[in-house]
């Protein structure tokens, strides 16, 4: 094998390493170039019968990210994110209230802010009725009430749950 045989086959095999990085790239990149499909969170998420939110507790939709509850008849979609720092907010069954366990803030059924570090009360997504199911519309965010906003005066039903303060 001479000199120039050697180099040229280097040569190649460069471009070829080159080629093979470059279609890598390409092909995990490919699905971030797509559009995003409107379905899942961030687009309408058909969840439950209307009928079956319940008026005194919530109903939580893992897919939306979300609880659903009645308010005056009315089905409203509360994201379960904490306005203070995003941290997930669950439902407290023995208090009747939403307890974040990162820093104590607490909000009622309806989401009003009732105490701690949180600027407001917790967002809500739009909702519609669709042949009797509920579809929430995650891609659009109403954002909660500033404190002293009351939708619905329901003192705590019992004790905190662990890691909550009570309201």
């Amino acid at each position: 094998m001479s000199d120039i045989d050697r180099r040229r086959f280097l040569a190649n095999g460069w471009k070829l390493g080159a080629g093979l990085i470059a279609a890598a790239g390409v092909w995990t990149s490919w699905d971030l170039l797509q559009p995003r499909l409107a379905s899942g969170f961030g687009g309408v998420v058909r969840s439950v019968p209307a009928d079956t939110v319940p008026e005194d507790s919530v109903l939580e939709v893992p897919a939306a990210r979300a609880y659903l509850t009645k308010i005056d008849g009315e089905v409203v979609a509360l994201s379960e994110t904490c306005t203070h720092l995003g941290c997930k907010v669950p439902y407290c069954a023995s208090s009747g209230q939403f307890e974040c366990p990162c820093h104590g803030s607490v909000f009622n059924r309806a989401g009003d802010y009732l105490a701690g570090p949180a600027p407001r009360g917790l967002d809500h997504y739009p909702t519609t009725i669709v042949d009797g199911v509920v579809e929430i519309d995650t891609g659009e965010t109403v954002a909660g009430g500033p404190p002293g906003t009351m939708t619905v005066d329901e003192p705590a039903k019992g004790p905190a749950c662990e890691g909550g303060h009570g309201g």
